[in-house]
């Protein structure tokens, strides 16, 4: 006798509880019902109860364990780049009858038959929030900007690896015919190459999204073909289940299959034409940056489970409903707001469930050796296939080898829609227990080999060949300088706009500007970079990020139509704060960008005081100073120039840059030398040398090496004699320029450098330094102790601190050296160009001084001290 358990499951006879409610023999299939409310929860071990009889203890225990293997194996397996899914179904089967469960004792006590129903009814219900979330993030607009490229090589890829699996799912049937299996039956044939086909040929999407945003291809043309190809691949493969399902429930096609497929098209079309705009409603009815009602909400939530119960209904599957109700909503806020409240606990804790009653279900000793050989056999057979298709299609779009291949790899990616054709085909009676098991080890193998082989094969770093003008001070004259400017919000926009056009953009000298608007990363299925148009306008935004985005967009297109020389192109990278800066520095190396601006962390208070607006945004600059592959300015934004433009209103800008020595002064003195070419900039350059009384560098205790004060004092020296001969450069070349300005201070610490900040007129709109990375100078000691931003070294430091009295704009620049290292800077990329930069520019400015005399004018307002091998005036 066979029964249902405390729980509601169904249960075995040979299976007996403590309540005696089923006992007997296993000599039947004849079921009795049986109910008993206390074996839900437990009265506790002090009542003399075991909790593992229970459902609801023996669920959590159940839970606990599966989530625990997964993590595991997810942390286990990271290092070899495999995407959670693959983590998950091995799970499933370590912890099923192929490994663990091989144990009677273990498969009695933690996976009974009768805890089975409970497992897979809560690995649906995670499942069926998991499509709903997969359908909401789901961009349908990505078909129709890659357009009939996509379409052609989605078709291409799914053609021929269908036909493979069709034709292996007539092979391994008749093999289980030969054997005598009599569930096998030639009805059957005709549905289950359907499945095994599907299984084969589609592509997983969320799967191939994680690996896309992991590899950093996402915003190129092959990653943006990708997720379209993926997309088609995932329509197609829900059209063919439905499909599937209908067949399987009436073995073949009838008025009650044609009415399954009819009753599926009605079920689309209301959610189309009546769900959507009553989500549109919604949306409307929520003003701009104000959260949803929680009404709304839970109408949504369960919205899910209503059509899922609707398409099960119908007869084609609870999941399929919720995939198209979620494909229904716009994108927008409303989607965000679902996709914070339900991913974390629906991918985290209930989507393991599913994959691991995958591998619970999975036994591998059931398959013979034949079998394995057919099997992998056909899996490299149905990819090669794959590829070739994707490879030729894409080589008659002109796209490269290289790109055809890798594209052909992605979409060979499997995942959860496999996973949920085989569960259905197994639910359904097409799929045998061996079908299933060699299937799920088919669509593991294929995803768990896919990362490793492009990262051999095409890795995003090699596409670049590598850029010598990664600085401004290596940027050849007449050429076009490049910048990327990110933005965090509308309020950084007038003073980078402002600084920018303080640049001096030219038609001889051009300046191309990247806008990247920086936006966290909340809830979607991956990172993602947006390549605006600025030419099309007149579109409402649909969210609040839209509308910065546009604000953005706006105020640049606006600045370029203003100002001559200048091209802009509006970027938006959306990406969580830990990995932004790999946007940047990717983006950066992308468009040979030789100086990165960012603003700083903090912003200008009404009482003129500096107050941190999101902490992230540090670690942002902080990850980005440490990995530029070029230049890096921080602005610290108090209004330079207000609001006004410097082209339009032509406000005069003092600017003053403060000299220390060393690389990134360097550089700093480069972009201020550049921007006092505009005729409406003023430069003041003061540069700092040390007194007789000034200390020795003073060399960290913990380093007892002498080849390293050798190494100190050889670097300084060597960065000393640069700094003269630039310096030098720079006078000679502006001898009778009288916007610029040219001063030496002379002091022997740290104090005395402060003095001498704090004594200057408050009469400058933009304080440009170094960053001093690396430096050791007696002319800055003592003022690192009290940092509160190290990262933007003493003297940036203490020019943007809340307790120095001039509100005046800062620029910190540090230049690009190669790997940023603290010792010799003798062998980096830029000063093996800096004599080549000198020779460049001797005619760039050679106009702005009428003659290299010695004897100019006399421009110098106090103090100075001539040092080292530079030429005097």
């Amino acid at each position: 006798m066979s029964g249902i358990g405390g729980n509601g499951t169904a249960l075995p006879a040979n299976l007996t509880n403590k309540h005696g409610s089923i006992s007997g023999a296993n000599k039947t299939d004849e079921g009795v019902v049986c109910y008993s409310p206390n074996m839900i929860t437990t009265s506790g071990i002090w009542q003399g109860d075991n909790p593992l009889d229970f459902s609801l203890p023996l669920f959590i225990l159940q839970l606990t364990i599966i989530v625990i293997v997964t993590r595991f194996l997810v942390f286990i397996l990271k290092p070899l780049r495999q995407p959670r899914v693959v983590s998950e179904i091995i799970g499933g089967v370590v912890l099923g009858p192929s490994v663990l469960g091989r144990s009677k004792k273990f498969a009695e006590t933690i996976f009974p038959m009768r805890s089975v129903m409970v497992l897979e009814t809560m690995a649906n219900v995670g499942l069926l929030y998991f499509l709903f979330l997969v359908g909401v993030e789901m961009d349908l607009t990505a078909i129709k900007r890659t357009g009939k490229k996509a379409l052609t090589i989605a078709l291409a890829g799914l053609i021929l690896p269908f036909i493979i699996g069709a034709s292996y799912a007539v092979i391994l049937l008749s093999m289980e015919q030969e054997e005598g299996d009599k569930k096998a039956s030639p009805e059957q044939s005709k549905v289950f190459f359907l499945f095994a086909g599907v299984t084969l040929s589609v592509t997983a999407f969320p799967v191939l999204a994680r690996i896309l945003a992991e590899l950093k291809l996402l915003s190129t043309e092959l990653g943006r073909v990708a997720m379209s190809a993926a997309l088609i691949n995932d329509i197609f493969a829900w059209v063919l289940l439905a499909l599937g399902i209908a067949l399987a429930e009436n073995r073949k096609l009838s008025l009650a299959s044609l009415g399954v497929i009819l009753s599926t098209v009605a079920f689309v079309m209301f959610c189309i034409f009546v769900i959507r705009p009553a989500i549109g409603w919604i949306i409307r009815r929520t003003p701009e940056g104000e959260s949803f009602n929680e009404f709304y909400i839970s109408l949504i939530l369960t919205g899910v489970m209503v059509c899922g119960f609707i398409t099960d209904t119908i007869g084609t599957h609870s999941i399929f409903g919720a995939f198209v109700f979620g494909l229904v909503i716009p994108n927008g806020p409303l989607g965000t707001a679902l996709i914070e409240k339900l991913e974390d606990f629906v991918s985290g804790l209930l989507l393991p469930l599913f994959f691991a009653m995958s591998g619970l279900r999975t036994r591998i000793d059931e398959v013979g050796g034949v079998q394995w050989g057919y099997a992998f056999f056909t899996l490299a057979l149905a990819s090669l296939g794959k590829v070739g298709g994707t490879l030729l299609m894409c080589l008659y779009y002109q796209m490269h080898a290289s790109e055809g291949l890798t594209l052909g790899l992605l979409l060979n990616t499997k995942g959860l829609i496999e996973m949920i054709v085989l569960n259905v085909g197994r639910d359904q009676q097409v799929i045998s227990e061996e079908a299933f098991a060699i299937l799920v080890l088919m669509t593991v193998s294929m995803t768990s080999i896919i990362m490793p082989i492009i990262n051999e094969f095409y890795r995003p770093s090699r596409r670049f060949m590598p850029y010598k003008r990664r600085t401004l001070q290596t940027s050849m004259a007449d050429s076009e300088l490049r910048i990327l400017a990110c933005i965090h919000t509308p309020r950084n926009v007038p003073t980078i706009i402002n600084l920018l056009e303080a640049s001096h953009a030219t038609k001889k000298n051009p300046i191309s500007v990247y806008a990247l608007h920086l936006v966290e990363l909340t809830g979607r299925a991956s990172a993602m970079l947006i390549v605006h148009d600025t030419r099309k306008s007149g579109r409402p935004a649909i969210n609040r990020t839209q509308a910065q985005s546009d604000h953005i967009i706006n105020a640049f297109e606006n600045y370029e139509q203003h100002v001559a020389g200048v091209s802009v192109q509006p970027l938006t990278a959306i990406s969580p704060y830990s990995t932004m800066h790999e946007d940047i520095c990717n983006i950066s190396e992308d468009k040979r960008v030789a100086f990165i601006l960012v603003p700083f962390h903090k912003q200008q208070t009404v009482d003129g005081g500096m107050e941190a607006t999101n902490p992230a945004f540090r670690t942002v600059n902080q990850n980005v100073l440490a990995h530029a592959p070029c230049s890096v300015g921080i602005l610290v934004d108090r209004g330079l120039g207000g609001t006004a433009r410097v082209a339009s209103s032509h406000t005069t800008h003092h600017i003053a840059v403060l000299y220390f020595g060393g690389p990134d002064d360097r550089e700093a003195l480069s972009y201020a030398w550049r921007m006092s070419e505009h005729p409406e900039v003023n430069l003041t350059v003061l540069r700092f040398l040390p007194g007789e009384d000034a200390a020795e560098p003073v060399i960290p205790a913990n380093d007892n090496s002498g080849l390293r004060i050798l190494n100190v004092i050889t670097d300084n020296e060597r960065e000393r004699q640069r700094d003269d001969e630039f310096i030098s450069q720079f006078r000679m070349k502006n001898v009778n320029v009288e916007s610029i300005v040219y001063n030496e201070k002379v002091v022997n610490n740290g104090e005395e450098t402060v003095a001498v900040i704090r004594s200057m007129e408050n009469i400058y709109d933009l304080y440009i330094v170094g960053r001093g990375q690396g430096m050791i100078s007696p002319l800055t000691a003592g003022l690192t102790d009290w940092s509160e931003c190290p990262e933007l070294g003493a003297i940036g430091d203490l020019l943007s601190s809340s307790d120095f009295a001039a509100t005046i704009s800062v620029l910190v620049v540090q230049q690009y050296v190669g790997d940023h290292g603290m010792g010799s800077l003798e062998d980096t990329p830029g000063h093996h160009q800096e004599d080549q930069f000198n020779m460049n520019n001797m005619n760039r400015w050679a106009h702005r001084g009428q003659g290299l005399s010695h004897g100019g004018g006399e421009v110098q307002l106090g103090n100075t001290h001539q040092r080292g091998t530079g030429n005097g005036w």
